[in-house]
């Protein structure tokens, strides 16, 4: 059976679609839209099966792109800014053929024709002029069966592959939980008490308040028995995280410097919250920024958002910079006698993120009060146990870190083979 090869225009009919998409009423029909979910609106323009195609850009901005291409059927209406296609003898080109064909190159044969510099477009009379390579109509039926049989197969693939990443996200706050109920490490008895070291940090922060290198702040209410979320270890205590840790001082940049004084500022989404880093700092006149810029950021401190949804935002900053200043958004601080590592991963757990979400208060931008952040109890290891409980963390996490590439790496194979097989299913001789 021979393969014919036909452009668009010669198989189908080309329709702009003919509703505005802000301007369409919410009504029982699809209306297809650019996102790959449908919209809807309370009449159809069409009752047929199309392909239906973006006649703009998926970026803009002088790119070329398209994201998707949809496949339509039953009584439908089409925005304006995509153009349906529907074959005119059904005997000859079936819908969801042209549909798998397009969608599987649509680099080649859609975007390659786009045009415009600023508003990039796809003009209907170029969708036209695509040619297709068209097999008999059983052939096109075998084919489409073919497609669905091999995107069956990769769902499974894909669906197994997200699973194992859901897993290892669970693992991953497995770990944070055991450290912070000390069953991470064993416990070494030569360790002195974290009742000990609390002494200690007490001391030493009435002696930074003596020198005047910070503020006294107000007492912290005893905890309560109730408040307890978990057991830990008799050689750790329980403590209040104000009690732990100190803040780095606040600026009034602008009455501290000039309106012309660069300032290299951190604002509340410049945080990796894969990596936990700073990404860069926007470098501004002291005059472009708001009464928002103020925490002064010191090498070694912690870097922690308090604003939603930036909770899982943190960093302990790696270098100090000129003029180095963070939004009011964050808590800047640094662990007294307490490994800063561990006091990020206590932050990182489910627990903190849990008990954060219900403490959540304001309107507009919810964030977590300095008041609530100082109460938060914390779970004190000896420090030579926060080292090992680090070690142990940084260990696992890297484990983490290169399955979790793995399966990812999966992930592209996957849908490259997927891509392959499509392909070869188009193939003739």
């Amino acid at each position: 059976m021979s393969w014919d090869v036909r452009t668009i225009g010669e198989v189908c009919t080309l329709e702009k679609g003919n509703i505005g998409i802000t301007k369409a009423i919410d009504g029982e029909y699809p209306l297809v839209v650019l996102g790959e979910e449908r919209k809807t609106h309370n009449e159809f323009h069409f009752d047929d099966e199309a392909v239906i195609i973006p006649l703009v850009s998926s970026t803009g901005h002088g790119h070329r792109s398209m994201k998707r291409i949809h496949y339509q059927s039953g009584k439908f209406s089409v925005g304006n800014i995509l153009c349906t296609v529907i074959p005119k003898d059904k005997s000859i080109l079936s819908a969801q053929y042209l549909y798998r064909y397009l969608d599987l190159n649509k680099e080649t044969e859609l975007v390659s024709r786009m045009k415009g510099m600023a508003n990039v477009s796809l003009p209907m009379k170029s969708i036209a002029e695509v040619e297709i390579p068209i097999p008999p109509i059983e052939v096109q039926h075998d084919i489409i069966s073919k497609f669905e049989a091999l995107e069956e197969s990769n769902n499974t693939l894909q669906d197994e592959q997200s699973y194992q990443l859901d897993l290892l996200k669970k693992l991953r706050q497995q770990i944070l939980q055991y450290a912070l109920q000390g069953k991470l490490v064993p416990q070494d008895p030569n360790d002195e008490p974290a009742s000990v070291l609390l002494e200690r940090i007490k001391a030493e922060k009435e002696k930074l308040v003596r020198e005047k290198k910070i503020k006294k702040e107000k007492p912290l209410p005893l905890i309560k028995p109730e408040e307890i979320p978990f057991e830990i270890p008799e050689n750790w205590v329980w403590c209040r995280l104000g009690e732990i840790v100190e803040y780095t001082v606040n600026k009034d940049i602008h009455r501290d410097f000039s309106p012309e004084t660069l300032i290299n500022y951190v604002d509340i989404d410049a945080i990796d919250n894969q990596h936990y880093k700073i990404r860069e700092s926007k470098i501004k006149p002291v005059g472009e920024l708001s009464s928002r810029a103020r925490r002064v950021l010191k090498e070694g401190f912690i870097l922690y958002s308090l604003v939603r949804p930036y909770l899982n935002n943190i960093a302990i900053i790696e270098n100090e910079k000129d003029n180095y200043i963070g939004s009011t958004g964050f808590a800047v601080f640094s662990g007294i006698m307490v490994d800063n590592k561990y006091v990020k991963y206590f932050l990182l757990s489910d627990y903190v993120r849990k008990k954060y979400l219900e403490l959540l208060s304001g309107f507009n931008s919810p964030s977590i009060t300095f008041d609530a952040f100082n109460s938060t109890i914390f779970p004190l290891p000896p420090l030579k146990e926060q080292t090992r409980i680090v070690t142990k963390i940084e260990q696992l996490m890297k484990i983490c870190d290169e399955l979790e590439q793995s399966i990812q790496q999966n992930q592209k194979y996957t849908h490259e083979l997927l891509q392959v097989a499509l392909k070869e299913a188009l193939q003739h001789d």
